[in-house]
């Protein structure tokens, strides 16, 4: 369909005009607010105890959740691409079951299975405590974050098919040694974009966090927490203008790297 000059502009119009308003603006407001006094300002409220601890415990978080979903994500998405099972159509729901739940009712089933009177519940009197502590966020992180690595390995699975992996298997290669030299060379690119993704997404995670967390500045509070309590609790907006803006400079440093991965995919 050939659209008319009026109309391209037009639509290019009411589109930036979109993203302006909800996108853009909102972010340009922020950072002036954050940086109105002052660049040692900022600085000072990102580097108090409560934001060093929100900052570590993020990340910690994010190093916990990672591997995991690596390693789950690349197996569910060598099952779900290379064997043919009962049950296939109700994995790939349950793998996109993250998207469409919220994450609210996410972090309530976790206190219901995991909480005092729980199916798990007892674990907590052996000492094992998970709801309110760091063994829950983690738990509800990888949930949100789930998908990411397997809707991101899978589609790379099957372009480049199995007619490598059998030849190596032909040749007297392991399991082992083919999914080493053949499958996760082929792979690297997808693996890679799920793995930012999957950083993104758990470095922004609130609402599934918060009903496991206690949101105790310097015990279980991450950044996305730090900016809530900071500006509800606290009444401390720059505080919570400084906290976000931090997590934003994240955001933007994961957005450099899915872009310089997809012009590098690209390339190849």
């Amino acid at each position: 369909m050939k659209l008319s000059a009026f109309t391209r502009i037009s639509l290019r119009t009411v589109a930036l005009a979109y993203l302006l308003i909800l996108l853009v603006l909102p972010l340009v407001i922020i950072l002036l607010r954050t940086f109105e006094r002052g660049i040692g300002a900022f600085i000072d409220s990102i580097t108090t105890p409560a934001a060093i601890s929100a900052f570590q415990l993020s990340m910690l978080i994010v190093l916990i959740v990672v591997p995991l979903n690596v390693v789950f994500g690349v197996v569910t998405a060598l099952a779900l691409v290379r064997s043919k099972f009962p049950g296939r159509s109700l994995m790939q729901g349950i793998v996109d079951l993250p998207f469409a739940v919220s994450p609210v009712v996410v972090g309530v089933s976790l206190i219901l299975l995991w909480g005092a009177g729980g199916w798990f519940g007892g674990l907590e009197s052996l000492g094992f405590k998970v709801i309110f502590s760091l063994p829950g966020m983690v738990i509800a992180t990888i949930f949100v974050t789930l998908p990411f690595v397997v809707r991101e390995v899978e589609p790379v699975l099957h372009e480049i098919g199995d007619d490598q992996e059998q030849a190596a298997a032909t040749l007297g290669a392991s399991r082992w040694q083919t999914f080493w030299r053949i499958t996760l060379p082929a792979i690297r690119w997808g693996l890679t974009y799920g793995v930012v993704l999957t950083v993104a997404r758990a470095l922004g995670e609130f609402g599934a966090v918060i009903m496991v967390s206690t949101a105790l500045p310097g015990k279980s509070q991450t950044l996305t927490l730090l900016v809530h309590g900071r500006y509800i609790n606290d009444h401390n907006t720059f505080g919570a203008y400084s906290a976000a803006t931090l997590l934003m400079g994240m955001a933007l440093i994961v957005l450099l790297l899915m872009t310089l991965l997809e012009r590098k995919r690209g390339t190849e």
